[in-house]
């Protein structure tokens, strides 16, 4: 009997769907916690009236999987027969080796009939051809609905621009942020105005901005952790900081870099790629350049600098950072910034005790979260973030919002214990005509306004507190810092 037999394929759907006999999902693959993301998807799919298929592309273990079992869930509850919802793992050897034909003519003559059904696929980059049969399918029956998972953004985005235009929308789902590992580790939600905002503290009186500054030390002393392993949902509820940064390791560098971007782009010498992910890793937050990279790889050639760099930032392991122009400012050559996607990513892969006490590298730590912050806070805007730097080893501003049609917002890294500016800072030069602009500190203490003549305001905010401020923003529905 063939391997890839209908009967296999249907023993293999039993066993992803167990709902269809017993009514509800097993115990455990829904989790109590929810993201932001999933109420994201969830109001997506159910806006009937504007049809697209969705993917949620993140990096692995980031919970793409468990978002599409809390969907199931909510489906479920809200009396959806469950013969209708099918979730499909092309991960799966049997499945990946299937054609979509095969398994959905399979599901449609043994268990649903119907027209109206819920398709999840999980991994969907791993089906050959995923893009022209999501195509069709989604062509040919208007009825159903498609949620779907990828780890390679980039190529899901592009297949969109050739194959998907009009059908489907790439949701990012980032690694956990700073808010909502509070929440999922239990610490009970702070107090806070549901219009607070990091820049709606300018207008605020400094006994304002202190009140709210005590409520928040109450998830100051969990920044640190946050900062080692908080990225990832299973991670941030380990007791143990020690494995959860070798699964990190194992799960989500080792797994891409050697099995899943070699599968995807057909790559001979997953080596180089390591050794280049590495190099990354201890410059994050730094300016790079390919040539140097190649150079101090011992002569990688530069094409192979720069395609692995967009596999990388194709299996969300990496952000690239290029800069910005403003007030007609001149930049330099579009050299780009590269920050790791996660700081709990890069302390895995480097292994160094003295990362937490060595200011330095918390400054990388802190601005590379401060950056995957601001990014996935801006994703579904038309914003581009970067950065802007001028001749000169200090004109610089760390991350820029710049939106097409408002001014742009400034942030500035300072973590450490003495964070003061002065009046030949760019950001104190740039921020009188900015929408908004920040520094963000280190000390709990190191707090404040600077308002300048012509009104406008720069606003000193702790790192913990504006990585917080920004996922309250988040939840309650606002975008603008």
């Amino acid at each position: 009997m063939s391997i890839i037999s209908k009967e296999n394929i249907l023993k293999v759907l039993n066993a992803f769907n167990p709902w269809w006999k017993t009514g509800a999902i097993y115990k455990g693959f829904a989790k109590t916690y929810k993201r932001l993301s999933y109420y994201e998807t969830l109001k997506r799919l159910d806006q009937t009236n504007l049809r697209r298929a969705l993917i949620l592309s993140g990096a692995r273990r980031v919970g793409k999987t468990t978002i599409q079992y809390q969907l199931i869930e909510t489906l479920l509850n809200r009396g959806v027969a469950p013969q209708k919802i099918i979730y499909i793992s092309l991960d799966h050897p049997i499945l990946k080796l299937s054609g979509f034909d095969e398994i959905l003519d399979c599901y449609h003559s043994n268990i649903f009939a119907g027209k109206d059904a819920y398709y999840f696929f999980d991994e969907i980059q791993y089906a050959s051809n995923w893009d022209s049969w999501l195509k069709t399918i989604y062509d040919m029956n208007q009825e159903i609905s498609i949620v779907a998972t990828g780890s390679a953004s980039p190529a899901l985005v592009k297949a969109d621009s050739e194959s998907g235009v009009g059908r489907w929308s790439v949701i990012q789902i980032p690694t956990l942020s700073f808010y909502e590992y509070c929440k999922l580790i239990g610490l009970d939600d702070i107090e806070l105005a549901s219009d607070i905002k990091p820049s709606s503290l300018c207008n605020l009186q400094k006994q304002e901005i202190s009140s709210i500054m005590l409520k928040l030390s109450a998830v100051q002393n969990h920044f640190i952790r946050y900062l080692q392993v908080g990225g990832f949902p299973e991670m941030a509820l380990s007791e143990n900081d020690i494995l959860a940064a070798q699964i990190t390791r194992e799960d989500v560098v080792d797994k891409v870099l050697k099995r899943d971007l070699p599968s995807l782009y057909k790559i001979r010498n997953s080596i180089e790629l390591e050794r280049i992910f590495l190099y990354l890793c201890n410059v994050s937050s730094n300016i790079v350049s390919v040539e140097t990279i190649s150079k101090e790889l011992n002569g990688v050639s530069r094409p192979t600098v720069e395609n692995y760099i967009k596999y990388l930032e194709s299996a969300n392991l990496i952000y690239v950072s290029y800069p910005v122009e403003m007030s007609g400012k001149k930049i330099l050559k579009a050299r780009p910034k590269i920050y790791i996607a996660d700081a709990a990513i890069r302390n895995s892969v480097l292994m160094d005790e003295d990362l937490i006490t060595n200011p330095a590298e918390m400054g990388k730590m802190v601005e590379t979260a401060a950056y995957k912050h601001i990014f996935s806070f801006y994703y579904q805007k038309a914003a581009k973030v970067g950065y802007w730097r001028a001749g000169g080893k200090d004109k610089e501003i760390d991350i820029v919002v710049d939106y097409p049609s408002i001014k742009n917002i400034l942030i500035e890294v300072k973590y450490r214990e003495d964070a003061a500016i002065n009046s030949n800072d760019e950001i104190m030069k740039f921020a009188p005509n900015a929408s908004a602009a920040f520094v963000i500190t280190k000390r709990a203490d190191d707090y404040g306004v600077i308002e300048f003549s012509n009104g406008k305001k720069l606003l000193r905010i702790p790192a913990f507190a504006f990585l917080y401020l920004l996922g309250h923003a988040e939840k309650n529905g606002y975008r603008g810092a």
